[in-house]
């Protein structure tokens, strides 16, 4: 029989070797796809679930329960729900590659979005925040240096912690990373953030690979380079509390900081192609969500040199 605990171990491999994830998403869809076959066993009453129990009726049955759940604030978010559904997707095409008869994955629609807003800040709100951190003391210097570097680079927060002290040439103003989906790009930061980045690294006392540390841990007798590292929820925290102390109306996060680094690229004339190579998009069309910026330029475009508005 084609038990599905079977082929979502064997589907999760996949994963690992030939599509080189990351230990993280594996983690995410193993959480998916167990979910799932706890659902078919708990509520449905399947013992031992199959693969032929991935039909059209009890997919719909699952989205109805996973809909109904509760979430942090209330019912579980439309965007998380559709994680499910994208997985699941993976899922059914990989099985489909291996010859299995399942459901046909383009069956499974993925719920939309209610909220399509694009959290980005403006110069104003982005100056305000990287002025906020006390560069006077060795914490303040790393959070300022962070902030400058999100901004600078367009890194997400994950590949920002993972960061050692001697890759980044300040010199150049460049260096290489293996980012999401094991893709390989070159990073480039701007000439403030190599001045921040090596004031920083001047004040640095300790001798630890990691580029951002836990000063706490870093002074801790037993701890290693990793144990001091400074995680993803850490820089997450610290924004917050900056963001806050800025008084500004957006929950910034990091990836709000990516996101308005792309704006400014854009508003001053890149081309959306270009962008998609500096952030890291496997495909452009996830680019595609920064057209709010390019719209309004190619308005001011026409504004100003067709004839018609003379």
């Amino acid at each position: 029989m084609d038990e599905l605990n079977v082929f979502t171990r064997r589907f999760l491999e996949h994963l690992e070797i030939e599509r080189n994830c990351s230990r993280l998403t594996i983690v995410k869809y193993q959480h998916y796809l167990e979910r799932l076959e706890r659902f078919l066993e708990d509520e449905l009453n399947i013992n031992k679930p199959v693969l032929k129990n991935i039909n059209a009726e009890n997919i719909r049955k699952f989205r109805l329960y996973l809909s109904r759940q509760p979430g942090l604030n209330g019912e579980l978010k439309m965007v998380t729900q559709g994680y499910y559904v994208i997985v699941l997707r993976s899922f059914l095409k990989w099985l489909v590659r291996i010859d299995k008869k399942v459901m046909e994955p383009e069956k499974l629609d993925v719920p939309k979005n209610k909220d399509h807003s694009l959290k980005f800040l403006n110069g104003d709100q982005m100056e305000r925040l990287l002025n906020q951190p006390l560069v006077s003391t060795p914490i303040g210097l790393r959070d300022k240096a962070i902030m400058e570097l999100l901004f600078s680079s367009g890194l997400r927060v994950s590949e920002v912690v993972s960061l050692n002290s001697d890759q980044i040439d300040l010199k150049t103003r460049e260096f290489g990373i293996v980012g999401k989906g094991g893709r390989s790009r070159v990073v480039f930061i701007s000439k403030r953030s190599a001045l921040w980045l090596e004031r920083y690294l001047r004040e640095r006392t300790d001798k630890m690979k990691p580029l951002f540390v836990n000063y706490s841990k870093a002074r801790s007798l037993i701890s290693t380079d990793e144990k001091a590292r400074l995680s993803s929820r850490a820089v997450q925290y610290i924004l917050k509390r900056y963001v806050r102390q800025a008084k500004i109306p957006i929950a910034a996060t990091p990836h709000t900081l990516r996101h308005s680094m792309a704006t400014d690229l854009l508003r001053a004339g890149a081309d959306l192609r270009s962008v998609q190579e500096i952030l890291g998009h496997k495909n452009i069309a996830t680019t595609q969500i920064y057209t709010h910026v390019t719209d309004a330029r190619l308005r001011e475009v026409h504004d100003k040199f067709h004839s018609g508005n003379k």
